[in-house]
């Protein structure tokens, strides 16, 4: 340091360092939401695998880059071997471990995996959870994740998950959003669209497939894979239902068509007649992907490569299995001795795997709790990416000693329901209604026999009001009525009927909460996700650039002693010590004491878990309709009513919150408002009393 002296001239850095210490003090005190709080422990750094660049040969991005996608389908259907795409830097860690997977981990690799595994035919790493997960829970832009990708990563095509109309959201957006998102993701880097619709409804999936097609790249259209082909008493998802689809699908441009058995049921012998069956009928690639939730991916993924599926997902061994994909090492092994082996150096593979095992320690909080096969999974058919996010969000609303019960109810409402696919936004409405009904002790009949008393989720009356679409056989009619409560159900295209979003204006909106000029990728971001885009704003103002942090110090902070080397970027680093931490006081605040290279800084955080008087909520009492309580744990978004306020039946009143689930309550009769109890923000347990009604 005495060669350095600019190293203590920290004045263009203050503000920067202040806000990461105020993080690294809060979370040291009060721990990262949705993980319980642990002393920190020193995780060490993984050994990050170095390979020799080889000769550029030829693989799917360079013919696709420089010949186009048509060129590249062309290509792929001539191939002897199995091709693999890697889902490590997606699929793999959301249903791991809720798709905390931070970006700083994935890039610190990302130019080995290109140089260690060159014949991938592609790399998924955008989309699908990733996106809200990234600026809800990580700090992070998911955008920069994209270019630092590609950047790392240039001979390789990147891939995502587009759910159709409703693009990275949980929602029907207009056409021309979904238009401009295409355009951007292609323009930061992805090279191949996975498409699905959540009800396989082709209707959804035209528009982006032909938007993907203008944009120059591949348009993967997927058919959801729900029941079973080979139970003969099943027969509303049987052979010709897929067949019929993929043709469809093809017919409407799809280069390549998927097969997104996103729960895991897809039985081997299924796999088989399925794939020798659209073999037979279509004239592009078949790309197979699945989770290993059974236990029977590798025989799976056999009989499909025997039947001649043309790509296969899968993930690195210490992100494999269980609730993720196949093991890309053990199909290897698995396919010894076959023509259709992957072109894996597997030594290589094998050299990579160890970093991947060496940073999954960091996000064990997140995990299923999963050691091994789950064959209820072949009756549940949850998704294994929602796996792990249901059991978050049930531990959050206080319901994780419940979690069988969950399974069993989440299969009771698929059935209620219509027995519909289950994958992102429908396996969501599907687990909301779960929950609540598990929550409130709900059975199918006390629900058929609602005389509109219960505030469903709004997932659920989305879902029933058409705005995800239509669901193949329609709608259960009855249920659909106690559900919309006398709203009038969509029988078209949701996308079709929207206003087309106005960008300048939305640009207005967002520039004036960034504080710059909105850019087309953070317009698009305050589209997708208005709310969640503001909070993560208003967070990076409060804590900067928590991205620089390593993943440990991010999620657990810092113990007593504990030194760290904060890297600000090049040529710039801080070397931050925890010196002390004091015990609460009276109001609950703790100090903590650092050193900032040799400077000592005091931050000052409040302790949520201090033993401070707090007000008791009042509980709604379940006998007095004109009661309004919460339905579940979490908090309140808005409240939508003023006292003396005249409300007629069927009216919004308030808007609460539970990990993601928004549920709006209404009023059970007329009435005028008499008393409200609730603020936006607040903090709620299940049964407090939020509104007060004077029937009319």
């Amino acid at each position: 340091m005495d060669e350095t002296p600019e190293l203590f001239d920290l004045k263009a850095e203050t503000p920067v360092v202040t806000q990461l210490l105020s993080y690294i003090a809060n979370t040291t005190i009060n721990g990262y939401p949705g993980l319980e709080k642990q002393n920190p422990v020193v995780l060490t750094r993984p050994v990050r695998p170095h390979f020799e660049a080889q000769v550029p040969h030829e693989n799917a991005k360079q013919i696709l880059d420089s010949k186009g996608p048509d060129a590249m389908i062309n290509w792929l259907l001539k191939q002897k071997q199995a091709l693999l795409t890697d889902t490590t830097m997606r699929d793999a860690h959301q249903s791991l471990f809720a798709t905390r997977m931070r970006t700083k981990d994935m890039v610190e690799i990302a130019d080995q995996v290109q140089k260690g595994l060159p014949n991938l035919f592609s790399a998924e790493v955008w989309g699908g959870a990733t996106f809200d997960v990234a600026y809800r829970f990580l700090g992070e832009d998911p955008w920069e994740r994209l270019q630092q990708l590609g950047a790392k990563m240039p001979n390789t095509m990147l891939q995502m998950l587009l759910r159709g109309s409703n693009a990275v959201g949980y929602q029907n957006y207009p056409d021309n959003a979904i238009d401009e998102f295409i355009r951007l993701a292609a323009k930061n880097g992805i090279d191949v669209f996975r498409i699905f619709d959540s009800l396989n409804w082709v209707p959804q999936l035209e528009e982006s497939i032909q938007r993907v097609r203008d944009n120059g790249k591949v348009a993967e259209a997927a058919m959801a894979y729900t029941g079973d082909i080979l139970d003969t008493n099943r027969t509303k998802y049987n052979l010709k239902y897929y067949v019929d689809l993929a043709q469809e699908l093809q017919a409407a441009g799809a280069h390549i068509i998927g097969i997104k058995d996103m729960s895991g049921i897809l039985k081997p012998q299924a796999a088989y007649a399925l794939i020798s069956e659209l073999k037979n009928h279509l004239d592009v690639p078949i790309h197979l992907h699945t989770h290993d939730t059974t236990g029977n991916g590798i025989f799976l993924y056999s009989e499909a490569i025997r039947a001649g599926v043309d790509v296969v997902d899968v993930a690195t061994s210490a992100l494999a299995g269980t609730t993720s994909q196949p093991s890309m090492q053990s199909l290897y092994y698995a396919l010894s001795n076959n023509q259709r082996q992957p072109d894996l150096d597997i030594q290589k593979a094998e050299k990579l795997d160890e970093y991947w095992a060496g940073i999954r320690p960091y996000y064990e909080g997140f995990g299923t709790q999963l050691n091994g096969p789950q064959t209820e999974i072949y009756r549940i058919e949850m998704p294994g990416g929602q796996y792990t996010n249901l059991r978050q969000q049930a531990n959050a609303v206080h319901l994780g000693k419940r979690w069988d019960e969950i399974k069993e109810m989440y299969a009771t409402v698929n059935q209620m329901f219509g027995d519909i696919p289950k994958v992102t936004p429908s396996s969501k409405v599907v687990g909301d209604m779960a929950l609540f009904m598990v929550q409130n002790d709900l059975t199918p009949e006390m629900v058929m026999n609602d005389k509109g008393q219960l505030s469903f989720p709004e997932s659920v009356v989305n879902f029933f009001r058409g705005n995800l679409g239509q669901p193949a056989g329609g709608f259960p009619k009855q249920l659909q009525k106690v559900i919309l409560k006398g709203q009038t159900p969509l029988t078209v295209r949701p996308g079709a009927l929207a206003d087309p979003v106005d960008f300048d204006q939305v640009r207005k909106q967002a520039t004036k909460v960034l504080g710059h000029q909105a850019s087309d990728e953070e317009v698009m971001s305050f589209i997708m996700y208005p709310d969640v885009m503001t909070e993560y704003i208003q967070r990076q103002n409060e804590y900067g650039p928590v991205p620089l942090l390593d993943t440990p110090i991010f999620f657990q902070g810092m113990h007593i002693g504990q030194r760290i080397d904060l890297q600000l970027g090049r040529g710039k680093s801080v070397i931050i010590v925890l010196r002390e931490i004091s015990e609460a006081d009276e109001a609950g605040q703790r100090s903590l004491f650092f050193d900032i290279n040799g400077q000592s800084e005091e931050v000052i955080v409040y302790d949520v878990n201090a033993q401070v008087t707090k007000a008791k909520k009042i509980k709604a009492d379940p006998t007095k309709a004109e009661q309004i309580g919460a339905t579940m744990a979490g908090s309140v978004i808005e409240v939508q009513v003023e006292a003396g306020q005249k409300v007629q039946q069927g009216d919004n009143l308030i808007v609460t919150e539970a990990m993601k689930m928004e549920t709006a309550l209404r009023a059970p009769f007329d009435a005028t408002i008499k008393k409200i109890y609730a603020t936006p923000e607040m903090q709620i347990e299940t049964g407090d009393l939020l509104i007060e009604l004077e029937k009319e």
